[in-house]
């Protein structure tokens, strides 16, 4: 079976040039991965470097903290789209669901939704940080919201993908939701249990060395 297609091809260091953005597009044209994951700043210049391409451009909003006011995450969102980008991932606020405001969360991942429309929206949850009644809460806000994936991590925060996190998401979401496991992905080995347990996604700065 090829993987090259479960691969979001990632990016998102705080020192990326606009050199290895490019050069993270031209890989993953070569490998023909799902898409490259770059931040806002980079979409206009991946989404030029892979116009000729099937390769997606998905960006970051309210990365890495999830802690912008939700209008600004749907400026950020209009902004990106109209500059190339083709899929979403957002991020939660996390602080808003740990206080219950569950309103609130499903509210902002709709208003999201609505802005990437037919596009794929995916909600990083970041797991490292949430009990597992939490996980389970907000994966269904994120279903009920309209969302395309749920996601398990920016990467950034104390932890990322567990084997053990994405089959709650999995088992939580149901068969025909999308699951990201993102966060150290670093081997063969790594992805083949992300898939085993329930991924049909997985973010990563080492698909090149995976596949």
């Amino acid at each position: 079976m090829s993987y090259n297609k479960l691969i979001d091809h990632t990016l998102l260091k705080q020192d990326a040039t606009p050199e290895q953005i490019m050069k993270l597009c031209e890989e993953a044209k070569q490998y023909d991965f799902m898409s490259v994951c770059v931040n806002p700043a980079y979409v206009p210049l991946a989404a030029s470097c892979l116009k000729d391409s099937d390769v997606k451009v998905c960006t970051v909003i309210g990365f890495p903290l999830g802690m912008n006011l939700t209008k600004t995450k749907i400026q950020e969102a209009e902004l990106c789209i109209a500059q190339g980008a083709t899929e979403i991932d957002m991020v939660i606020n996390v602080g808003m669901l740990k206080a219950g405001h569950d309103d609130y969360v499903k509210e902002e991942i709709r208003l999201l939704k609505e802005v990437a429309g037919r596009l794929v929206l995916k909600v990083i949850i970041e797991t490292c940080l949430l009990t597992d009644e939490e996980k389970v809460r907000v994966c269904r806000l994120a279903k009920e919201a309209g969302a395309d994936f749920v996601k398990t991590s920016t990467g950034f925060s104390t932890g990322g993908a567990t084997v053990h996190d994405v089959k709650l998401m999995r088992d939580t979401v149901g068969p025909d939701m999308g699951v990201k496991a993102s966060g150290g992905v670093r081997t063969h080995e790594d992805l083949l249990a992300m898939v085993e347990a329930g991924a049909n996604r997985i973010g990563t700065s080492n698909g090149t060395k995976i596949i």
